[in-house]
């Protein structure tokens, strides 16, 4: 279409008449409603002497023109054969029209200018192009100043999203609106594309970045898969753009519901807010409906979801919510939330479909205020939860912290010293448990010093706590103090060599590390466990004064860990392999425990170790040994082989004594020329069970994508839930699917998984 400029109607009327009255030669100004236009008209090389049939090149200069000044009006050149018609009335062009302006382009056999309409009127293969988007066709119609008209018979070309397609007839509104009357859309190329829309009329407004189709008919290689009545409009975008409208209806099934219908509508309120609305039909359950909003704005972000349902099956109402909110009410204040909610227990398995919103047993409610200052930080928050019972394997309710004021204060380097300082006091509350006030005060200050050959970090710290109890025991106190120091030392050495490995020059480097500890011994049988476990142990853990987490139990120590550190190391810095041991070893027999075990001398070792064997495979192994009966207490193993991109395979062994025997296996791979295998087994050695298992294909064509995955999942010890998912993906128009995305499905579910299309 062509741009809507009076100055370009006039220049073209102008350089019209001059190309077909004037000599070939010489140059000349023709007034023109008061305006002076340079006009220079050049002799074509044709045999024919006659001036009327001498090609003419007309070349409108803009900067002849002082009320054309613009630099985004650019000038325009028109070309023909054979000019003829009648001054200030009517223009014909005729053999190889063709005009050029910035970036529009428009060519034919034939062409009729009409000054009083400011219209064009061409015939014979017309092309038209503007904005790289490209028409073409038999008859055009077109008016200069307001880009409106039409093309008959046309073929189109969207450049922003490959579009294309043709029609009967397409109306131009303005430059950016279009109208196609009888036609088709589709992404894909070549006169007869795999997929393409049908409708009776298809609205294209480029500056709103939407596609309107009515009495509409989805084809995928010839076959009907999905229509629109007449009194429904089918939507799509002409981009990536989000645009208000019916989303593809989803439809899928699981063994918990059966089959599952769902009709989401998708509401783009603003360009930071939306909505969607997805009803679902639940076959052996009843009409779910689900509402997710979401905002992001320059100092707040967040997003909202809620469903319910009249459940068939249990006659009851059912429903679960979540809302996450972020603010910054000033530059340094950070006000937030995380609320999550579920009717009862089972909710999650009865309706997730993934493993991850099933397995949450523990729905976390909390309100925050966070204040940043220069370096130091403080919060007031609250927190509770909702806890899913699995009655095969409950779990204690956790306290809430109704509420929990810390602070939190630090810098490096003050006069060679680090120091910081925490503080916290909370509140618990318990429906049957302990409830109480405790405060909490820990300072600390280091004395680094830091050499490229060594380290050295004595640090002291002093942790006091004081509990004020609500319902204490019977001959129990009700308040309740504790002071504890702690005395610190880390240090290490760090020795580098040339090496060789896998035939590659490196550095290999050899890192001994001694952290010696001492805290002395405080009683503390009568003081509450409101949030203290003991820590998990690995390299991260031995390298703490403390062996508990949390600030109920300060555990006596004097103990030393022992760790080795190597590494191989490229050239160019990339850490090619490395490997690392440790053990803590004990000077006293620690008396503050939790399940009253004293300690042995020595604890047990712990090995790691991970290499990038090549470019393509890389493996790791983890395992903690016993010093007692010499035997595994855990290990992981796991290899990760990636040889090009789409393709990986994934090992994993997890082991942990009484408690876990797993192997899991997954990968992406291709089997044929555009078709990928996916798949997941994680496998219960223990219980001879399949925890989860996942399996599918994806095809990947060049303008659409088709995926099919089967998941079955455990819910809880007892039960599991199972269901598969199909989609088509329509590049540039929509996802057209049976059960949840199969994307997300493998995304969280195969490590270095990657979408094909």
């Amino acid at each position: 279409m062509f741009p809507a400029h009076p100055v370009f109607a006039k220049s073209l009327i102008a350089g019209l008449i001059w190309a077909a009255f004037a000599p070939a030669y010489g140059q000349s100004t023709v007034p023109l409603q008061g305006q002076e236009l340079a006009v220079k008209a050049q002799e074509n090389k044709s045999p024919t002497p006659a001036a009327a049939t001498e090609k003419k090149s007309t070349d409108l200069n803009k900067a002849n023109n002082p009320k054309v000044l613009d630099s985004s009006v650019a000038p325009t050149v028109i070309q023909a054969e054979l000019v003829t018609g009648q001054p200030e009335k009517v223009i014909n062009l005729d053999h190889q029209v063709e005009v050029n302006r910035g970036n529009l382009y428009f060519s034919a056999d034939k062409a009729t200018y009409s000054q009083i309409e400011d219209q064009l009127d061409a015939s014979g293969n017309v092309v038209l192009k503007r904005n790289n988007d490209c028409y073409r066709g038999d008859l055009l119609r077109f008016v200069i100043e307001t880009g409106a008209g039409f093309v008959t018979n046309p073929t189109y070309f969207l450049a922003k999203n490959n579009g294309q397609g043709h029609a009967e007839k397409i109306e131009f509104e303005s430059e950016e609106k279009a109208k196609i009357i009888k036609g088709t859309y589709s992404t894909c190329e070549g006169l007869s594309p795999d997929w393409y829309l049908q409708a009776d009329t298809m609205s294209l407004d480029t500056g709103l970045d939407r596609g309107i189709a009515t009495k509409s008919v989805l084809y995928f290689k010839g076959v009907p898969i999905m229509g629109a009545p007449s009194w429904m409009n089918f939507s799509f975008p002409l981009s990536g753009a989000r645009h208000s409208g019916l989303l593809p209806p989803s439809v899928g099934h699981s063994n918990k519901g059966g089959i599952e219908f769902g009709m989401p509508y998708y509401f783009n309120i603003a360009p930071n807010r939306d909505l969607t609305v997805h009803p679902k039909f639940i076959a052996r359950r009843g009409l779910q409906l689900g509402l997710e909003g979401r905002y992001l704005g320059d100092t707040y972000a967040g997003e909202t979801a809620v469903e319910v349902i009249r459940d068939k099956l249990t006659d009851t109402t059912r429903y679960a919510g979540s809302s996450i909110h972020r603010q910054n009410v000033l530059p340094e204040l950070l006000f937030s939330w995380n609320l999550n909610k579920a009717s009862d227990n089972d909710y999650p398995a009865d309706f997730s479909n993934s493993t991850a919103k099933t397995a949450q047993r523990l729905l976390l409610r909390e309100v925050a205020l966070d204040y940043y200052g220069s370096f130091w930080n403080a919060s007031l928050r609250s927190t509770s939860y909702q806890v899913l019972q699995d009655i095969t394997a409950p779990i204690t309710l956790p306290y809430e912290r109704l509420p929990q004021l810390s602070f939190h204060a630090g810098q490096s380097d003050v006069l060679g010293l680090d120091w910081s300082v925490d503080a916290l006091m909370t509140r618990f509350w318990h429906p049957t448990m302990m409830r109480g006030q405790r405060a909490v005060l820990n300072p600390q200050v280091s004395l680094p010093y830091i050499q490229p050959a060594f380290f050295i970090v004595p640090k002291i710290s002093f942790h006091a706590t004081s509990y004020q109890i609500d319902n204490p025991g019977i001959g129990k106190p009700d308040s309740l103090q504790r002071t504890v120091p702690s005395v610190s030392i880390d240090s290490g050495l760090i020795f580098e060599r040339r090496a060789s490995l896998l035939g590659e020059k490196m550095t290999q480097t050899l890192e001994p590390r001694l952290f010696y500890v001492n805290t002395p011994y405080r009683d503390q049988t009568d003081f509450p466990l409101f949030d203290t476990a003991v820590a998990d142990f690995n390299f991260a853990q031995i390298f703490s004064e403390n062996r508990f987490t949390g600030h109920d139990r300060i555990g006596d120590s004097n103990q030393v860990t022992t760790a080795l550190v190597s590494r191989f190391i490229e050239d160019n810095g990339v850490e090619r392999f490395k490997f690392a041991l440790g053990q803590r070893f004990y000077f006293n027999t620690q008396k503050v425990s939790l399940d009253g075990k004293t300690n042995p001398s020595r604890s047990d070792l712990l090995v790691a170790g991970n290499g990038q064997v090549s470019d393509t495979l890389n493996l790791e192994a983890a395992f903690q040994v016993s010093q007692s009966d010499r035997q595994l207490v855990r290990s992981n193993y796991a290899v990760r082989w990636q040889p090009a991109p789409k393709k990986i395979l994934n090992l994993q062994y997890q082991f942990q004594r009484e408690v876990l025997k797993q192997l899991e296996l997954s990968g992406q791979w291709p089997m044929a020329h555009r078709w990928y295998v996916v798949g997941k087994s994680n496998y219960s050695l223990q219980n001879n069970k399949l925890v989860e298992g996942l399996a599918g294909f994806e095809y990947r064509a060049d303008c659409w994508a088709l995926r099919f995955v089967a998941h079955r999942f455990a819910t809880t010890n007892l039960s599991n839930n199972s269901g598969f998912s199909i989609q088509l993906e329509l590049n540039g128009l929509a996802r057209l699917g049976f059960g949840s995305n199969p994307v997300e499905t493998l995304k969280k579910n195969i490590s270095g998984y990657q979408a094909t299309n």
